[in-house]
């Protein structure tokens, strides 16, 4: 039959079910964006436009392509073909080829009529406009770390400019598009200019091809760091909710260290890439204070963050894979931290025992640790419920879009006072405050306050919480006793057990209590 399946710019081999099947290739798909594996013979994670182009069977214009599924194979190499770079894969478990599809005329008529269909008035001005808007596809906030030391050299730091230009432009920068800055590293970071100042990619390569070549050492690690701290902030470009990336361009290797500044960034939530020209040869580790540079400060040590060219001279064919890379926004594991991609719920003790004054000093403890995170509708959320004998939500999670409006919020609490039942006010904020929330995209904390013994069993809804995918730490002040707190406590209960006589000493636990949620975040995505 003639029926070809229409197929996106994006669908993989490995989306087709049929041994033999007829697609058609839509025409304008945006050639860097493909991902292709291999030669005539693609691995089935290629998309298959993509490699029907590669080999040649279509042009950029669309068309009919037979696809053939075929066994796995070893070693898919890496091919220039027109104008896709395919990418080298050690092996997969299925591959295919093509070949040109049968010419289905009636469908090509449709193909046809659609694209003439438009009308030719709406076209124009529209065209205008998204060079304006870029590439929307492309999610990221980028500050390139070029090198500008003596290991670069004059001349080869002017190919690095051009290299960077190049990646700039193919990236589709735009208002809607990828934004991005330039830091140049060498005896001190210099900010050449930030994200806020360009939104044109021909603004942007006039500004890279000024830039002068500072020299000095190669203190990457310090200007990394820099960058990670001061070069993301709102006032200068950062957009919210999108990937925050730094790329280091490293000719040889760093008079520095790497490691704090890996860590730096990770905590600030910023997605490293290094690019490493020229790496030290035999000869020259010696001189190399940590061979294990790249690892320790790319975002993850998966091989995704880390690129290589042999050296400065011919690296046309590198542009593409790299800007393929900094769009795949999805694969940005370090945008997330514990600051921006939590949910918070406080359940406060309002039993008579507390009284109206120590029971401020709750809520001023309930707002410092809200106040450590970034707090809106992409990001961290915070709830809190009062309880005595009965329950009293007090906000939930999706009440409050911003940090201001939670503040205000848990200021505005008032204090209830009467009995103590902790084991039900547990159970009615895992089922009403969380429950809402439990398939959401953040790690979900509950944090206790009690300031002593709880009249029910606070055991079993407390490992019901965490059955429910619920980390808890139990705060107690005054007369709560240990075995209560350690019971609601999640494993290690140690580390989230927490006890002050007097209720000023809740406020000297604020840092140890964020840590904590830190490190069960950064813990659970290990």
């Amino acid at each position: 039959s003639l029926a070809s399946t229409a197929i996106t710019c994006f669908t993989r081999g490995l989306d087709l079910r049929k041994g033999t099947e007829d697609v058609l290739c839509p025409a304008n798909c945006p050639l860097w964006q493909f991902y292709v594996f291999g030669d005539g013979v693609y691995a089935s994670l290629s998309s298959v436009c993509g490699a029907a182009i590669h080999s040649g069977v279509i042009t950029n214009a669309g068309g009919a392509v037979r696809v053939k599924t075929l066994p796995g194979q070893e070693n898919y190499p890496a091919v220039n073909a027109n104008g896709i770079q395919s990418q080298v894969l050690s092996r997969w478990a299925s591959s295919f080829s093509v070949t040109a599809g049968p010419k289905s005329t009636a469908l090509e008529a449709v193909g046809r009529s659609v694209s003439t269909a438009r009308p030719s008035t709406g076209k124009r001005p529209k065209k205008t406009l998204d060079k304006k808007a870029g590439n929307k596809d492309c999610k990221a906030d980028i500050a390139f770390l070029i090198d500008g030391s003596y290991n670069i050299g004059q001349r080869r730091f002017n190919l690095q400019k051009n290299f960077v230009g190049k990646v700039a432009v193919m990236l589709g920068i735009g208002t809607d598009g990828p934004h991005v800055g330039v830091v140049q590293a060498s005896e001190h970071p210099k900010i050449e200019f930030y994200l806020k100042n360009f939104t044109a990619a021909k603004e942007v390569l006039f500004a890279i091809k000024e830039l002068g070549f500072r020299g000095g050492n190669s203190n990457t690690g310090k200007a990394l760091k820099y960058t990670a701290q001061k070069f993301f902030s709102l006032e200068s470009g950062a957009r919210k909710g999108i990937p925050k990336i730094i790329v280091v361009f490293l000719d040889g290797w760093p008079s520095d260290d790497l490691e704090e500044a890996g860590i730096v960034a990770r905590e600030f939530g910023v997605n490293v890439f290094i690019v490493s020209v020229a790496k030290p040869t035999t000869e020259e580790l010696g001189m190399v204070q940590d061979i294990g540079f790249v690892d320790k400060a790319v975002c993850r040590n998966n091989g995704f963050f880390s690129y290589q060219m042999p050296t400065w001279f011919g690296t046309t064919k590198y542009v593409k894979p790299l800007v393929q890379k900094l769009c795949s926004h999805e694969q940005m594991l370090c945008s997330k931290t514990c600051y921006n991609s939590v949910n918070i719920g406080f359940l406060i003790d309002g039993s008579s025992s507390i009284g109206e004054s120590n029971f401020q000093l709750v809520l001023e403890f309930v707002s410092n640790v809200a106040k450590a995170f970034e707090i809106s509708d992409i990001g961290s959320k915070v709830a809190a419920v009062q309880f005595t004998y009965d329950q009293r939500p007090e906000f939930g999670f999706t009440d409050h879009a911003t940090k201001e409006k939670v503040l205000s919020a848990i200021r505005g609490i008032s204090y209830m006072s009467g009995g103590t039942a902790t084991g039900d006010a547990i159970s009615f904020t895992t089922r009403n405050v969380f429950g809402p929330v439990k398939d959401g995209p953040n790690k979900n904390f509950l944090i206790v306050l009690t300031d002593g013994q709880s009249y029910d069993d606070v055991r079993g809804p407390a490992a019901a919480a965490q059955k429910a995918g619920i980390t808890v730490f139990s705060v107690g002040i005054a007369w709560a006793p240990l075995d209560d707190l350690k019971d609601m406590a999640s494993e290690p209960r140690e580390s989230h057990t927490f006890f002050t006589r007097e209720f000023t000493g809740l406020e000297q636990m604020v840092p140890d209590i964020i840590r904590g949620i830190c490190k069960d975040f950064l813990d659970s995505k290990q």
